[in-house]
Formats: C-alpha cells, structure tokens, sequence
C-alpha cells in the first residue's frame, strides 16, 4: 500500500497545485498515522524516506506561523533615516571604556554605546603574539560622523593604535534608526 501511496503521489506532482496539496498530504498523513507494526513495512519501501517526497512536503506543503519579524526599513537614498554605522572599539578595563563611552555619547558622537566584558583579544604587536583581557565597545552612530568620532577615539585612548572598525547597518527598527538620528549631531 505504501508504494502504491507513493506512486500515486508521484504522479499527482504533475496534477495542478489544489488537486496536488489534497492528494500528497493525504498520503502523507496516512503513511505517517499508521500503526507502529505496519510502519515498518512503510519504511522498508523508501516512500517516507524519500528524499524528493520529504523535499516537496516540507517546501510547498509546510504551515508557516504568522510573520512576527519587527517591521525593518532599509537604509536607502530615499529613507528619512541617515546611513547608520556600528563601530567596534576595544578598551583594556571598564573604566576606560564608561569613560570613553561617556565622552562619545556626550558629545553626540554616537547615540549609544554598549560595553561588553569579558573579551579576550588575540593580537601581535611589535613582533610578539599577544593575549589581553579587553573590553568591547559597540557604538552606533552615523556614517557621516566617523571621522570625528575616530579623532575623538585616538584622542581619549590608552593605546597607540586604537582598534576603530565601522560596519554599515543595512536595516533595522525604524523607530531605533529615527532615535539614533535624533541622538546625534549632523
């Protein structure tokens, strides 16, 4: 009965989509509803297993939950939302990473800045491997204020050459973007 189900199934793939959904989760159904003794026998035919069969439930037959992703905007020429960045900065300690933190938001060079514990940084430096405990800043601002907030950067760090990396931000929550540009100077 399970090659005659999937072989029914198989051809119904050429039948049109309505006629098609009813027929193949039908067999699905009844192949998966069998009694645990009799679902072997299914298993040894290679119906369930069936690569392609499993493919085609799983892409055209699946019920998909509501969409529940936050509304996204996506930075173009055309948004009323400036092109956004997010710079890493490392500091050695917490306090100089609340200190420069401070100073950038302040400054209203960056609308936020998180500091993240606990990083270990993995580096070489004038010719030797080295291994410090560090301390992540992640500030976001925008893309136009990136030289000034790297000159402010080397300014107030401990280091010779401070890390300063931006990553542009294709998206986001549109009420976070329009904070973030009312956060900061133009």
């Amino acid at each position: 009965m399970a090659s005659t189900l999937c072989c029914r199934a198989s051809l119904l793939v050429s039948s049109n989509a309505t006629r098609r959904r009813f027929h193949l989760v039908a067999s699905f159904s009844t192949l998966s509803s069998s009694s645990s003794s009799s679902s072997s026998s299914y298993l040894k035919t290679g119906c369930v297993q069936s690569l392609p069969f499993v493919r085609l439930l799983r892409s055209k037959f699946r019920i998909r939950a509501p969409d529940k992703t936050v509304p996204a905007v996506k930075m173009e020429a055309s948004s009323n939302n400036v092109p956004s960045i997010v710079v890493y900065v490392t500091v050695p300690n917490r306090d100089a990473g609340r200190k420069l933190a401070d100073s950038i938001v302040k400054e209203k060079l960056a609308a936020c800045v998180n500091i993240v514990p606990g990083v270990e940084s993995v580096y070489e430096w004038e010719g030797k491997v080295n291994r410090d405990p560090e301390e992540l800043l992640i500030i976001k601002t925008r893309q136009s204020l990136l030289p000034a907030l790297t000159e402010h950067v080397k300014a107030n760090h401990e280091y010779d050459v401070p890390e300063v990396i931006a990553l542009p931000i294709g998206g986001g929550s549109v009420e976070y973007l329009e904070w973030l540009k009312n956060s900061t100077r133009e």
